[in-house]
């Protein structure tokens, strides 16, 4: 036998594959096809060669092998096919031995270094790491070549059940980490299942790559099976948006759609046709890396504006600092800054938890979704300082006050209205200019013992709250007193939309080391899960996770359960259960209209999460049953659902 021959065992016993029939069976990373015709074993490749049918699940009838897709047929042992036509299938040598079935498979040729090989370790170099998605029919060699790269350790992906989930995930790890991270999928409807997470991405500046198979070029135009224009299709959400090809620069495509992506913290997509995934790479053909391609973004703001900054903060008495949640990584500036002043720090919503409701410093979320803590500061200020902050009607910035503004993004800068004092630059860089200026006596008045006494006033409000009790539920307040004291002190809080998420930014006091993820200007419902999906893929080994949303929401994605529980992801789900879009109701009402299909018929989530593999836990009552349902949550080793039968009306 040739040394060029592989032998593999197909069959533990001849009997398992009856007389006259075909079965498929693999060796060595392929598919056969394995037939048993008048006594012989025969084995066929597995592919139809007109439309790459799978023969072995076809059928032999009157004396041929049938295949299943459009009915052509051949010999079941010599692969030819009748009427002299010279289209036969491969056919592989078989031997009966004692312990069972073998095939002879060539063996496998050196692996050919491909195109996607070259694209996928050049976005491997430029710190794209993590990637959720599908793997599907339009995308097998583009996830051949991750996969390669994942057995080398440098990438970690993770199969989900729902394509919007990935986008979401992706979308929540760039918001966490500050660096994309990738979504995958086929093409078709796997690609455009991505939409809405990367919608929220691109909203909410976070930088995120796209992945996706495309059918074959040839069949492109021809209404062909999954076919849609994917780079027509992306356009309106990809700041970065093409389609490789057999002759494109491949590893300059690349760099440039992730150096777009972290620059622009935007969208980047490029879509892989079938034909070229597989193709081996041009000699010569390199992955490429990030060294003299990108410059560093530590720009300083003009002299003329960071002058006039400087003056108005000099001379102000009762200065505050808004931010947002484009200065997460830059608070350690910022709070020194507010040292300095003797200032308050609130955050916007989407910045919830970038300085800790405990520092003497903190004056909490301003907003809809904020205390009057936040609110008070706002209206008693002369000047505001608002870094990395989009000033949304839902953050309700005044106008009326003396504003600086800065930002890294100049078309940010007075988007809505007049801004007193505009500062393009980094808002490190630009905050420590400020700080390094302020020279001198200063006009501003220590505000630590006024916070003191504001959220004195604000925690004695919540203590009257908690006491309401309608007999229908758990109020949310409740809920959130209860992780005030038993959240981990340094989780990822993954929050969804509705009035889960309003309760949320009110009652829950932000601990020292928390980090807040939510759908910001896209406010997209079922955000939570997925999202913390992506957290954990980010810092799941170091911080606990946690989600919080409503049973509207968490439906949404209630599939990803399963993904949380085949990775063994460590994440908590704190599921508020009303029955109800509570939100939407709510606003029904404000508009003097009447309640309509808002009601939901839910499961039992509790006992949906244990058959799924998680922990699934239910509380109907506050107080000790909580408390205790709470604390089991958190301390199980693995995924776990705390469903609380909340009620509608207590927010």
């Amino acid at each position: 036998m040739s040394k060029n021959i592989e032998w593999h065992k197909v069959l533990e016993n001849p009997a398992d594959l009856p007389e006259g029939r075909v079965t498929t069976v693999t060796a060595a990373h392929q598919s056969f096809c394995l037939t048993h015709y008048q006594g012989e074993f025969g084995c066929l490749t597995n592919k139809c060669p007109h439309q790459g049918g799978p023969l072995g699940e076809g059928s032999i009838e009157k004396g041929f092998l049938r295949c299943p897709w459009h009915g052509w047929d051949y010999h079941p042992l010599t692969g030819r096919p009748p009427g002299g036509f010279d289209d036969a299938v491969d056919t592989f040598p078989v031997e009966i031995r004692k312990d069972g079935v073998y095939i002879g498979v060539p063996v496998e040729p050196p692996h050919v270094t491909t195109i996607t090989d070259v694209m996928v370790e050049t976005m491997v170099n430029w710190g794209v790491e993590v990637g959720f998605g599908m793997v599907g029919h339009s995308n097998l060699g583009l996830a051949d070549a991750i996969r390669r790269q994942e057995g080398k350790g440098n990438i970690r992906f993770y199969g989900i059940r729902h394509e919007g989930a990935a986008a979401f995930a992706a979308s929540a790890y760039g918001k966490l980490m500050g660096k994309p991270a990738f979504c995958f999928t086929i093409a078709g409807p796997g690609a455009t299942n991505l939409f809405t997470g990367l919608w929220d991405a691109k909203v909410d500046r976070a930088p995120i790559l796209a992945l996706t198979g495309q059918v074959a070029t040839q069949v492109v135009g021809t209404g062909n099976f999954q076919e849609l224009d994917l780079v027509n299709a992306f356009q309106s959400v990809a700041a970065f948006n093409h389609r490789a090809q057999k002759d494109s620069k491949h590893a300059e495509l690349m760099s440039l759609a992730v150096k777009h992506a972290i620059l622009r913290r935007d969208v980047s997509h490029l879509t892989f046709p079938d034909e070229m995934q597989t193709l081996p790479a041009k000699e010569g053909s390199e992955a490429q890396t990030p060294e003299g391609r990108i410059t560093p973004q530590q720009i300083s703001p003009p002299q003329e504006m960071l002058d006039q900054a400087i003056a108005l903060l000099q001379g102000a008495k009762r200065p505050i600092i808004i931010a947002g949640h484009g200065s997460k990584f830059h608070m350690p500036e910022i709070i020194a800054l507010a040292e300095h002043l003797n200032c308050p720090v609130m955050t916007t919503f989407k910045g919830k938890g970038q300085i800790p409701d405990g520092h003497p410093l903190a004056g909490g979320v301003l907003g809809r979704s904020g205390t009057p803590v936040a609110s008070w500061f706002m209206n008693e200020c002369d000047v505001i300082l608002a870094l990395g902050a989009s000033f949304s009607k839902h953050t309700g910035i005044t106008h009326k006050k003396t504003i600086i503004q800065v930002d890294f993004d100049p078309l940010a800068l007075s988007k809505f209205h007049k801004i007193d004092c505009q500062l393009w630059g980094e808002i490190s860089v630009t905050v420590k200019a400020m700080r390094d200026g302020l020279q001198g006596d200063l006009q501003a008045e220590d505000q630590r013992g006024e916070l003191a006494e504001r959220w004195a006033i604000w925690k004695k409000e919540k203590a009257k709250r908690l006491r309401d009790d309608h007999g229908h539920g758990v109020s949310s307040i409740a809920v959130f007193e209860a992780m005030n004291r038993l959240a981990p002190e340094n989780a990822v809080m993954c929050v969804d939309v509705g009035n889960n998420a309003y309760s949320f930014g009110r009652y829950y006091e932000s601990k020292s080391n928390n980090s807040f993820l939510m759908s910001g200007y896209l406010g997209s419902i079922g955000f939570a899960y997925p999202a913390a999906i992506g957290a954990w893929a980010a810092v799941g080994h170091e911080r606990p996770i946690v989600a919080v949303a409503g049973d509207g929401g968490f439906v949404q994605y209630l599939g990803e359960i399963t993904t949380a529980v085949k990775y063994n992801m460590n994440i908590k789900l704190i599921l508020l259960n009303n029955s109800e879009l509570g939100k939407i109701s709510k606003e029904q009402r404000a508009a003097e209209l009447e309640v309509w299909k808002t009601s939901l018929h839910n499961p039992n989530f509790a006992e949906y999460a244990t058959s799924c593999g998680a922990l699934g836990i239910r509380v109907t009552q506050k107080g000790e049953e909580l408390d205790q349902a709470m604390q089991s949550v958190f301390a199980h080793d693995g995924p776990a659902v705390l469903e609380i039968l909340t009620d509608v009306g207590l927010i």
